[in-house]
């Protein structure tokens, strides 16, 4: 028993192959499509954000912020000028002090609030006087001791007061100590 094919039914096979690589080529074409698009609407969209753009000096209507500027001598000859900026902080320094302003804007005769500035004197005399004394007292009694040489309850009297004068007058003869009991006069 043989059995015939059917010639479409061979064909169709085929066709159905056919069909599927076109659906395929065609779904190809289709995203390439898209991803053009999608690619230039990235490039429109590029183009609408700002960019940096060069506005020469004479546009922007300033001027220049850097050192060096082109201008022109006094023969119209082009030539390139240099600001020397410590030489502008000076000259800007010059005229604050004309006016009478010191380098922190404040007026140099006063404070911010106009009032006049003040002037403080401390005096340590008091102080100084207080030290010459123990150590005066200090040489009296080393030479007391020195003087007393065979009475042994005198010399250990006098060595008590000399280690207690010696003790105030190392308590004393600072620099902190002259500070808080100086005397202050406006």
């Amino acid at each position: 028993m043989a059995m015939r094919v059917n010639g479409n039914y061979s064909n169709s096979g085929t066709d159905y192959a056919e069909r599927i690589r076109e659906k395929q080529a065609a779904e190809e074409v289709k995203k390439a499509k898209e991803a053009t698009k999608a690619e230039e609407e990235k490039g429109q969209a590029k183009l609408s954000e700002p960019q940096d753009e060069y506005i020469s000096s004479e546009k922007a209507g300033k001027k220049p912020a850097g050192l060096y500027q082109v201008g022109r001598d006094e023969n119209g000859i082009r030539k390139i000028f240099f600001e020397d900026p410590k030489a502008a902080y000076a000259d800007k320094k010059a005229d604050l002090k004309e006016a009478g302003v010191d380098g922190k804007g404040l007026k140099a005769d006063g404070d911010s609030q106009g009032k006049p500035e003040e002037k403080c004197v401390t005096n340590t005399d008091k102080v100084d006087r207080e030290i010459r004394k123990l150590k005066e007292k200090k040489q009296q009694l080393k030479q007391q001791i020195q003087s007393a040489s065979g009475d042994e309850k005198k010399i250990r009297e006098l060595e008590k007061k000399l280690t207690q004068v010696e003790n105030e007058l190392s308590q004393k003869d600072n620099d902190t100590y002259r500070r808080q009991n100086a005397s202050v006069s406006e």
